[in-house]
């Protein structure tokens, strides 16, 4: 793994690290390849039922390494810059039907704020600011901003933040829902991996087929997202982890699910 990037796994949580706190984690080539085979290691590792994506040092991330842009590209290679490198990691979590965690441990700015909107849901440090940038420097939100954004604050709220590119506090950021929780400085990794361990805790295939059943829900009809969570339904009946959970239910304990 490059050393762009860092993971670990502990109590079936994967924690992926970018790691170039001296740039604020802004990304590079090199980073996203490695992120990419990160997201991919974890979706295909059995012990990993929960991923989350934090920055090492003071910043979650800048977004691309400017200093590393070339100026001068045609059209086509801009274009496929994005198509080939950068966009490879929302294309990746759309694969991935385990959840995923943003923990925003400091500023999150254009395409380091979309990466975090990438994710299922964020947590953030409670000093900390973000904003979508790429106004400020005469750009487009090239990265899935434009279509993750509305998604979570609502269409006129998004365009407000994509056209000033103004920053807001992790409180605005709770208030919008663009964030799940905020935590200080002191209990913020602490507390997000609290919550990872939970979800990685309880009934997986459960919990990863509710999340192919949302994110299908966004393009279907009533009917036909009746007709699949229907079927998903009818597998989850026959899983181990759903007798544990009625087992315990009548028992009035705690339920111990396998995964399976």
């Amino acid at each position: 793994m490059s050393e762009t990037i860092i993971t670990k796994i502990e109590n079936n949580v994967q924690v992926i690290t970018l790691n170039r706190p001296d740039k604020k984690n802004a990304f590079n080539k090199e980073m996203i390849e490695a992120w990419v085979k990160a997201l991919e290691s974890a979706q295909q590792n059995e012990d990993v039922h929960v991923i989350v994506v934090t920055g090492a040092g003071n910043a979650f991330c800048s977004g691309g390494d400017v200093g590393g842009m070339k100026q001068d590209q045609k059209p086509l290679d801009n274009k496929n810059k994005l198509w080939e490198n950068i966009h490879r990691i929302p294309l990746t979590l759309k694969t991935i039907d385990k959840p995923v965690i943003a923990a925003i441990n400091g500023p999150a700015v254009g395409a380091g704020l979309d990466m975090a909107l990438m994710c299922d849901i964020r947590t953030m440090v409670s000093h900390s600011k973000v904003s979508e940038g790429y106004v400020k420097v005469g750009l487009v939100p090239g990265d899935g901003g434009a279509f993750f954004l509305p998604q979570i604050v609502g269409e006129a709220k998004a365009l407000e933040l994509l056209w000033t590119g103004n920053f807001i506090s992790s409180e605005e950021a709770l208030s919008l829902g663009l964030v799940n929780h905020t935590y200080a400085q002191e209990e913020f990794l602490e507390k997000t991996l609290q919550l990872a361990e939970q979800i990685a805790a309880g009934p997986q295939v459960a919990i990863r087929m509710t999340k192919r059943a949302v994110r299908y829900s966004r393009t279907m009809e009533l009917e036909p997202a009746l007709d699949l969570i229907s079927s998903h339904y009818a597998i989850i009946k026959e899983t181990d982890d759903h007798k544990e959970g009625v087992t315990a239910f009548k028992e009035k304990r705690k339920a111990t699910f396998t995964g399976r």
